[in-house]
């Protein structure tokens, strides 16, 4: 599969020819679970092209933790890996995705040769505990027919569309709430010309 370079172009040349010589890269369909809670992390992924989504679950309810983007890797999935302890994490495809998969036995060398990889974790580790306390305050200050609103807008704007395919299960998962509260908050945020929806499809209206 051609990879384009520029993608990481942050890196230095030398650890991107290594990384691509050792590596594979691999694309994956909607929906597809890459990692598992308690599974051993044997390759690290980086995001060449698409989204994936990294979660928690809870008694069968899902906790959306961040959004892996591309030229970004999964810090979680990082730790487990240099610690050699089991995932708690899930990581799936939000959509049609293409990763760079790096065999996790490499990257104590090639962090301490390369500097510079380390900086890659570094940022994403500030990245994911800012969007940390952005959550919290979100569920500390905003009622949830705001916390759904910036939600379903944040997902458009990931995929760069106007609209999104997805269930009102799926969203109660990912804000940690019913299904029943989720239909309801929809049907505010539609009659209040925000949203619509049209079989299983929300568009985002007022921005």
């Amino acid at each position: 599969m051609k990879f384009n370079r520029r993608i990481l172009s942050f890196l230095p040349a030398e650890l991107l020819d290594e990384i691509l010589v050792e590596s594979s890269i691999q694309a994956f369909s909607k929906g597809t679970e890459i990692l598992k809670e308690k599974q051993n992390v044997k390759v690290l992924p980086i995001v060449i092209d698409g989204l994936v989504k990294v979660y928690s679950r809870f008694d069968e309810k899902e906790l959306l933790l961040y959004y892996i983007e591309p030229a970004q890797s999964c810090v979680m999935s990082f730790y487990a890996a240099l610690k050699n302890t089991p995932s708690r994490i899930f990581a799936e495809t939000e959509e049609d995705s293409t990763l760079l998969l790096i065999p996790v036995q490499h990257l104590p060398s090639w962090l301490k040769e390369y500097p510079k990889l380390n900086e890659l974790f570094y940022n994403q580790f500030n990245l994911r505990y800012s969007e940390l306390l952005d959550t919290i305050s979100h569920l500390l200050l905003d009622k949830l027919d705001k916390r759904l609103f910036d939600h379903l807008k944040r997902k458009a704007e990931l995929s760069d569309k106007e609209s999104i395919r997805i269930s009102h299960s799926q969203l109660a998962n990912e804000l940690g709430t019913a299904r029943e509260v989720i239909s309801r908050v929809m049907k505010k945020l539609e009659t209040e010309g925000k949203v619509a929806q049209n079989s299983g499809e929300i568009t985002i209206i007022s921005k």
